[in-house]
């Protein structure tokens, strides 16, 4: 008879994992955003089609996540973890292809599938808390979010020698990120595969009694009573919805703003760089006054950094300037605080046999509406102008404001004793 495994010590097994495999998947899904709208434009000829491309990726990334939290249901983070990071670098190689086609609808299919690994580095922040105690939650699933710092901001900055690699390779200069972002996900790919053992869901689940193969279909009844009766869970989904809306609206068309007024490449990254910096280094802080200030207020918080991140850029000239860094700067840092405490929300007040289903759908409306916002921003941007971008984002930041607003009021149940009914 086998012992009983150590949780704490697994739980910390686990996290290890995670911000390995975050560290390097990040490097392959952000060493493309300074090219991927300008990419767009040289292949479609069009302004208003350079946010297509991140648009496509927000929407794969959007499906993939529900169709990886199924997956996860069935089979474990594990597995559908490392099928995300598998799918991602397929699509990263994809996107090399159409730079080589000057096809734009190869580019597009190529986006949609890279959208996986975005999925993938979602799903693994709620593997952080399957085996985390109530009260460090925040701060478990904050760990995993900051590991995208030591990629994600090596990521854009290597834009310029990645574009190098490929005019000596003889494929076009702004592909060349994708090439290296692929190496960056496989790796990931081979981390979470090799070392997350044992699965930390199914390891919970074993723990309270859940066991064997949930069924193939989803149980949106299930989901349904759990929405109907938590109305923090439905808070923290809007606000989910509207933070990722604003930050991908907004990150989509600045290379574009900033190459209008003749700033370089390096000088784009840089920024994107700055923007990264701010959704994920300061996320064990933010974890921390989740768990010690409440998820409401931090939620609160987070939709004020965001108006005025989008002042400041709204306000931008084109090309390089103050405003645009440090409007950029805080973008990132109003996406995390919001991000951050909606998540934590979901992963301590949804019960665990309906968990991966909640969390799934829930970055389903995340990606769908970041989709759509990115795609209207390229019209935006086209007919209006970048400023006018900024004042769209700011009526979607208030939503924010109104589901901290409506999750304070509501309370919660706090940490749910987690059951299999």
């Amino acid at each position: 008879m086998t012992a009983p495994p150590d949780v704490a010590a697994v739980h910390r097994r686990t996290l290890a994992t995670l911000v390995a495999g975050q560290a390097v998947g990040a490097v392959g899904i952000t060493i493309g955003i300074a090219t991927a709208s300008l990419l767009a434009r040289d292949l479609s000829g069009s302004e208003k089609q350079a946010g297509l491309a991140q648009t496509c990726q927000v929407l794969g990334a959007a499906v993939a996540s529900y169709l990886l939290a199924r997956l996860m249901s069935r089979r474990g983070r594990r597995v559908g973890l490392t099928t995300g990071y598998l799918l991602g670098a397929l699509g990263a190689l994809v996107i090399v292809w159409s730079g080589v086609l000057g096809s734009m609808p190869v580019l597009l299919v190529g986006a949609t599938l890279l959208g996986s690994t975005t999925a993938a580095n979602n799903g693994a922040r709620y593997a952080a808390t399957d085996l985390a105690p109530p009260v460090s939650r925040g701060r478990s699933l904050s760990l995993v979010v900051w590991a995208t710092t030591l990629g994600a901001v090596a990521g854009p900055n290597l834009t310029g020698p990645a574009s190098a690699l490929a005019g000596r390779l003889g494929v076009p200069a702004l592909t060349g990120p994708f090439l290296l972002g692929s190496i960056g996900m496989l790796l990931a790919a081979l981390v979470v595969w090799v070392f997350l053992r044992p699965d930390p869901l199914l390891l919970a689940r074993a723990r309270v009694g859940v066991t064997g193969v949930p069924p193939r279909g989803t149980s949106w009844a299930r989901v349904s009573e759990v929405l109907s009766q938590r109305p923090t869970v439905r808070s923290a989904v809007v606000a989910l919805a509207a933070a990722h809306a604003v930050m991908v609206a907004v990150m989509v068309m600045t290379p574009l703003h900033m190459q209008h007024g003749g700033a370089q490449l390096r000088v784009i990254g840089l920024v994107i760089s700055v923007h990264v910096l701010g959704m994920f280094a300061f996320a064990p802080l933010v974890g921390w006054a989740v768990d010690r200030l409440g998820r409401p207020p931090v939620l609160a918080a987070g939709g004020v950094v965001l108006l005025v991140a989008l002042l400041l850029s709204g306000r931008s000239p084109e090309g390089s300037s103050w405003q645009i860094l440090v409007g950029l700067f805080l973008l990132g840092v109003g996406w995390s605080l919001a991000t951050v405490a909606a998540s934590t929300i979901i992963a301590s007040e949804v019960p665990l046999d309906v968990r991966t289903d909640v969390q799934g759908g829930s970055d389903l409306v995340m990606g769908v509406s970041a989709a759509a916002a990115g795609g209207l921003a390229g019209l935006i941007v086209g007919s209006w102008g970048y400023p006018a971008l900024n004042l769209f984002a700011a009526l979607l930041a208030t939503g924010v404001l109104a589901a901290a607003y409506a999750a304070g009021r509501a309370g919660g149940p706090g940490d749910l004793a987690v059951t299999d009914s």
